[in-house]
C-alpha cells in the first residue's frame, strides 16, 4: 500500500517537472537576454506563432505514440500538403486548396496506417520509408520551386489574420489542443488508444479493433501534418519543399518532454503543447544568444536524449 502511494506521489511530481523546467528556462532567458528583447511582447507572441505548426503536429503524434506506434513521416507530409494546396489554389477557390492539403495529409497517414495495421509492418520502418518517398515527391512536384499563395482568404484564415485581436495561428493552436485533449482523455476512442498502447493483446481480447485504431491514429497524425502545412503556407504566403523538414526532432522532443511515453499507454496533449512552447522558447533564446544552427541542434539533441532517458526509466518501473 505504501509503495503504491509512493509511486502515485512520484507520478504526480513528475507531471510538474516540465512546467518547472519551462519556468526555469524562461527565467534564465529573461535575465540573460533582457536587453536583447526576449521579454518584449512582440518576441513572446512571435514564439507562439512560430511554434503553432509544430504544436499541431505534436497533437497528432501524441495519438500515435500513445497507441504504441511511431510516425517519422509528418515532416514530409507538411511539404506535400502545402504544395498541393498552393497548386490547387492557382486555378480554384481556397476551399479546394484547403481540402487538398488536409485530405492529402489524411490519405498519406492512412496509407502508413494500412501498412502497419493490415500488413503488420513496423511503423518505424514504414514511416521512415514514406518520409523519404514523400520528401522526394515534394521536391519533384514543382521542380524545387516555391509556389506563392496569393489568396487573401487563405492567408488570413491560416496565417496573418486575427479574430478579436487574437492571431489566427494562436486560435488554431488553441482549438487543436483542446479538441485533441478532449478526444484523448474524455472519449472511448481515446481510452482505446491508451489501452492499445499499454497492451495491444489485452486490448484486442477486450474487443478493441486494434488494427483499425492503428490506422486511425496514423491518419490523425497525417491530417494534423496537413493542417500544419496549411499554417506554414498561410503565414509565409508561399509553399516550398523545405517546409516541415526540420521539425522532426523538435516535435518528437516536444511530445516526449510533455509526458507521452515512447512505448505507449500514456499521452498528454496539454503536455505536448507545453513541450512545443518550451522548444520554441529554447530555439528563440539560443538564437538571441548568438548560437549557430549546429549548436542549436546539439542542444535539442541533448534535450531529446534526456527526455528519452526519463521515459525509458518510467517504462522499466
Amino acid at each position: 500500500m505504501n509503495s503504491a502511494k509512493v509511486w502515485l506521489a512520484e507520478r504526480e511530481a513528475e507531471k510538474w517537472v516540465l512546467y518547472l523546467g519551462f519556468l526555469a528556462i524562461f527565467a534564465f532567458f529573461a535575465l540573460t537576454l533582457h536587453d536583447d528583447g526576449f521579454l518584449s511582447r512582440r518576441n513572446l507572441v512571435n514564439i507562439v506563432l512560430q511554434t503553432a505548426p509544430a504544436t499541431i503536429m505534436a497533437v497528432g503524434l501524441v495519438f500515435v505514440l500513445s497507441a504504441g506506434e511511431i510516425d517519422l513521416s509528418f515532416g514530409s507530409i507538411v511539404a506535400v500538403s502545402a504544395l498541393l494546396a498552393a497548386v490547387v489554389m492557382r486555378e480554384a477557390p481556397a476551399v479546394y486548396g484547403i481540402a487538398a492539403g488536409i485530405g492529402t495529409g489524411v490519405a498519406i497517414g492512412a496509407i502508413n496506417g494500412a501498412f502497419v495495421a493490415y500488413l503488420r509492418l513496423p511503423s518505424f520502418l514504414v514511416t521512415l520509408a514514406t518520409m523519404g518517398l514523400f520528401a522526394g515527391i515534394a521536391r519533384s512536384l514543382t521542380d524545387l520551386q516555391s509556389v506563392p499563395v496569393l489568396n487573401g482568404f487563405f492567408t488570413g484564415f491560416f496565417g496573418s489574420g486575427s479574430l478579436a485581436g487574437i492571431p489566427s495561428l494562436i486560435l488554431w493552436t488553441i482549438v487543436a489542443v483542446l479538441v485533441g485533449h478532449v478526444i484523448l482523455k474524455e472519449t472511448r476512442f481515446g481510452a482505446h488508444v491508451l489501452a492499445t498502447g499499454d497492451n495491444a493483446q489485452a486490448a484486442a481480447v477486450a474487443g478493441i479493433r486494434v488494427a483499425r485504431l492503428r490506422l486511425s491514429v496514423l491518419a490523425i497524425s497525417g491530417g494534423c501534418a496537413g493542417l500544419a502545412g496549411l499554417l506554414y503556407a498561410g503565414r509565409l504566403q508561399a509553399a516550398k519543399y523545405t517546409l516541415g523538414e526540420s521539425d522532426l526532432m523538435t516535435v518528437i522532443a516536444a511530445v516526449i518532454v510533455g509526458g507521452t511515453a515512447l512505448a505507449g499507454g500514456r499521452g498528454s496533449i496539454i503536455g505536448a503543447c507545453a513541450g512545443s512552447l518550451l522548444m520554441g522558447m529554447l530555439n528563440n533564446g539560443l538564437i538571441l544568444m548568438g548560437l549557430s544552427v549546429s549548436e542549436q541542434m546539439i542542444v535539442r539533441g541533448l534535450i531529446i536524449l534526456a527526455a528519452v532517458a526519463v521515459s525509458m526509466r518510467e517504462i522499466s518501473r
